[in-house]
């Protein structure tokens, strides 16, 4: 019996690192790791151990035998991977029965090298792994900052609550919250409450992690109109962040356009059209699951300016949205390329998972038929702007005008609304250079350019692209450079101490949440949960976190 990775693989190799035999591929160092949809095990060579079952993170890996239903096709997607090539091998001469690449050793330091103080800005994925690597690796004392009174980051608001095993690696970074060498600063607003020249005045280091938490634009007419909205704010709704209020989707119309085919686009399609009682075992945001239950959607359209062979979305995903329970899938076969695309794909393409869906021309002018509820794969098309159609108010039906490649005019599509999910783009922070045609911060290995001591790490300085597990190599990266410049000498010695910092913060935020408040944060999202059969019910503006966070288990007896 051999494992195999699943759907929910995090790409961030810890299985590869306790792998006795070396069957898990791509690994870090190897052409393809990072751009990779998922790691994959050789069945050829597995030995049936288990090691990473136990080590991953997110519960991807499973015996071939257990696998049931829709998770039965992992076992022919892993082994597919290794078809083309040919497994490697050891070496006649070598004592060992398994091909390795010879081992590296990117880090060396000096016997008396002094651990630095590091403040990490985010407590998302790219930030904790970044504290994971110094914590463990070095004796760095690590200062945890975010704006928001509550950790989490990607892990909390971007990850779609329908997703809980993806969810768990929070489980992971949760440990080092509390961690003897780390002390967390929640609720402090990098930039705005403190400014980057203070946090490099308390600190050897300091590594940004702040994501990318913009959206790219369309560029058309009406973009702005009520009833258009990024995917971000949809996400973001449904994961009861605070920015985002419980009133800022309105689902009172039968078909919403979704433009994009990537990850972020199949989870926006996906949650508005499960069954709201399926969602209400996660943990999506209460006011979330109070308006899918009254939702009146019941056909989504995925709109993609070019083919299926270029969808965005990994395999995974969207075999997972073919295998929806109680919704119809149609692809809009209203451009011949679709239909000769989809008959092309090979066996390992993504356009092979749509060859057993109905093809047909899908009128998306009029209203929705009714019956019950359908995804609409619509590809070569475009929107060419958003138009109302003379309401006034938000709920008004509009209009959006979707150009067909090779049609001079374009069709319409009666919508009343549109939700843009072509991208995040990351932000400007005060202090810090930014290159606006990328949306990062122009950097040297994670060495912020012409800012000693400062670093980044995660999408702000890779841009908006790879999953979760991805941010492990590139925080390994950053982290190997800082330690280098430390080893060097490089740092600048902070003119503060720790100490004083926890002061400032303090000063200038009224409400700062330590680790001990967040795990009073975490206890009283449970308990709401609990209530009603969930996992946890969210607090979803600041003054609930804050107060949340502020109760304290009583004395034991």
């Amino acid at each position: 019996m051999t494992y195999a990775i699943s759907q929910n693989c995090c790409n961030d190799a810890t299985c590869v690192s306790v792998c006795p035999v070396n069957c898990i591929h791509p690994a870090p160092g190897e052409p393809g790791f990072g751009s990779t949809e998922m790691l994959y095990i050789d069945p050829a060579t597995c030995i049936d151990c288990g090691a990473c079952a136990d080590a991953c993170p997110v519960d991807a890996v499973f015996p071939v035998e257990s696998l049931t239903g829709p998770q039965q096709a992992y076992a022919e997607i892993n082994a597919a991977y290794y078809a083309d090539a040919p497994t490697p091998q050891p070496a006649t001469d070598s004592p060992i029965f398994h091909s390795w690449d010879e081992p590296a050793f990117p880090r060396t330091l000096p016997a008396d090298f002094t651990a630095p103080r590091v403040a990490i800005v985010g407590t998302g994925p790219a930030g904790m792994y970044a504290a994971e690597d110094l914590l463990l690796h070095t004796a760095a004392e690590v200062t945890l900052l975010d704006r928001l009174p509550v950790a989490g980051g990607l892990v909390r608001y971007g990850v779609a609550p329908d997703h809980p095993a993806t969810k768990r690696i929070g489980d992971a970074f949760a440990r080092f919250h509390d961690h003897p060498r780390v002390r967390m600063l929640l609720g402090v607003d990098v930039g705005k409450d403190i400014t980057a020249d203070e946090l490099s005045a308390h600190h050897d280091a300091v590594v940004y992690a702040v994501g990318a938490p913009g959206d790219r634009r369309l560029g058309i007419p009406g973009e702005e109109a009520a009833g258009s909205l990024p995917a971000t704010t949809f996400v973001a709704w449904y994961n009861a962040h605070p920015d985002v209020p419980a009133d800022a989707v309105d689902l009172s119309t039968e078909r919403v356009v979704v433009v994009g085919t990537g990850n972020v686009a199949l989870d926006v399609a996906r949650i508005l059209l499960t069954d709201p009682e399926e969602l209400a075992g996660t943990d999506i945001a209460d006011h979330a699951l109070d308006a899918l239950r009254a939702s009146a959607v019941r056909e989504v359209v995925l709109l993609a300016r070019r083919g299926p062979e270029d969808a965005a979305c990994t395999r995974p995903e969207l075999l997972a949205l073919t295998q929806l329970p109680g919704i119809e899938l149609v692809v809009d076969d209203h451009d011949p390329r679709t239909g000769a695309a989809i008959d092309a794909a090979g066996p390992r393409d993504k356009a092979a998972l749509l060859r057993e869906l109905p093809r047909r021309q899908v009128d998306l002018s009029g209203p929705v038929p009714t019956g019950g509820r359908r995804l609409v794969f619509r590809f070569h098309s475009a929107p060419l702007a958003v138009q109302h159609d003379g309401g006034t108010d938000r709920t008004s039906p509009g209009v959006v005008g979707v150009r067909v490649t090779g049609s001079a005019g374009g069709t319409g599509i009666r919508t009343g609304m549109l939700l843009r999910a072509i991208g995040y783009r990351g932000a400007p922070l005060p202090g810090l250079p930014f290159d606006e045609d990328s949306g990062t911060v122009p950097h040297d290995k994670g060495r912020v350019t012409g800012r000693t001591g400062s670093y980044v790490v995660g999408w702000i300085k890779r841009g908006p692209t790879g999953g979760i597990g991805t941010n492990r190599a590139c925080a390994a990266e950053t982290v190997t450079t800082l330690l280098g410049d430390a080893a060097d000498g490089l740092l600048p010695a902070p003119a503060h101490s720790g100490k004083a910092f926890r002061r400032l913060a303090r000063r200038r935020s009224r409400h700062v949440v330590d680790a001990r408040g967040l795990a009073a944060i975490d206890r009283a999202e449970q308990a709401r949960g609990s209530r009603t059969g969930r996992p946890r019910s969210k607090l979803a503006t600041v003054p609930e976190l804050v107060a949340a966070s502020k109760t304290r288990l009583p004395l034991s007896r």
